[in-house]
């Protein structure tokens, strides 16, 4: 008897596919600024990802913080409540501009990092702590002077309210300050060299965050 014929192999997927190779998946590994680092990526490392996390999670507390102003102001006759000191809103709209600029400096030095130029990565990341700086005392001589006015944690939800929202992320500014300083030291030192820049970019991460919640906080706060 004739054997039974098999059937004959499938083509292989490049036969399917016209020769092509399916395309390779997205990258978010990068500062943000659409330039990609050399070489082989893995995504985010574990690093970053507990930074991306933290984030969310400041977020999310933030914005509950400001949907409980807004509630109360919702109960309020007055805002701000007769008596109570006004709010710089023009020496705080251009210290915006301030913070707002430190986050176009570190774009700037994460740049410099990708093109192999330590030196200017260098000064770029300080003269983003250096604005970083510059904005938190700027906000403390406000505060002294609102002080001085009469607006403290005992002036009622006016006084709380602002302290609460204002003062937290001046808390954030500082802790995002410290950890700029230290990273730039070691980054001067040599410390990160090429493969070994997740720690910087977790540092940029965080500090492009503490920069984007400000203006949220001062058009609701300040300004409505």
């Amino acid at each position: 008897m004739t054997p039974a014929l098999q059937a004959p192999p499938r083509p292989p997927a490049e036969r399917r596919t016209n020769g092509r190779l399916p395309p390779a998946p997205p990258d978010f590994g990068d500062d943000g600024d659409g330039e990609g680092e050399h070489g082989p990526r893995r995504g985010l490392d574990n690093l970053r990802l507990a930074v991306l996390f933290f984030m969310g999670a400041e977020a999310m507390f933030f914005g509950a913080l400001i949907s409980a102003l807004l509630v109360l102001r919702l109960g309020m006759a007055a805002w701000p409540p007769p008596l109570e000191p006004r709010l710089p809103i023009a020496v705080t709209g251009l210290n915006t501009l301030v913070l707002l600029a430190s986050s176009v400096t570190l774009v700037t030095a994460g740049r410099a990092r990708r093109r192999g130029e330590p030196a200017r990565h260098v000064r770029w990341l300080w003269g983003t702590a250096a604005l970083g700086a510059l904005f938190l005392a700027v906000q403390g001589y406000e505060w002294i002077r609102l002080i001085g006015f009469g607006l403290t944690l005992a002036s009622g939800v006016y006084g709380t309210t602002f302290f609460a929202l204002i003062g937290l992320h001046g808390l954030h500014v500082l802790a995002a300050l410290v950890w700029l300083l230290v990273t730039t030291a070691l980054v001067a030192r040599g410390r990160f060299g090429e493969g070994r820049s997740a720690p910087v970019q977790a540092c940029a991460m965080f500090w492009h965050f503490v920069v984007g919640v400000w203006p949220v906080l001062y058009f609701t706060v300040y300004l409505i």
